[in-house]
């Protein structure tokens, strides 16, 4: 089991993961709105305001995805589709992801056709 964290520069793309992620059979995600440090740092810290030039092509704001995905298989997959609706995410502006591993959750529903408990195989 795996915690997926994705930032994604281009929110517009948000609906296409989502769906995707659910095809995939990854029924559960979190999604906030969230900031770079750069676009922070140039607008609330005056000392800083000359990094304006430099984030003033990306994006105010991203979206961060949260997922808990049980099936190790599927993390790859997650993250191939994140590559094909945003982009490499090696490119500047594109987003990052990666993953931790989970020991333990709570709360998570169970995936359809699986019992509460039971451990995914």
């Amino acid at each position: 089991m795996q915690l997926l964290i994705a930032v994604i520069n281009q929110p517009e793309k948000l609906d296409e993961i989502l769906a995707g992620f659910f095809e995939l059979g990854i029924t559960g995600a979190t999604v906030i709105t969230s900031e770079g440090m750069g676009h922070v740092l140039s607008r609330d810290v005056p000392i800083f305001a000359g990094l304006r030039s430099l984030v003033a092509g990306a994006r105010p704001e991203n979206r961060t995805i949260f997922s808990v995905i049980e099936d190790d298989r599927n993390v790859g997959r997650a993250i191939e589709l994140l590559q094909e609706v945003c982009g490499n995410l090696s490119d500047p502006a594109t987003g990052i992801a990666f993953t931790l591993p989970i020991t333990r959750v709570v709360g998570l529903k169970p995936a359809l056709g699986r019992k509460p408990g039971e451990i995914p195989r």
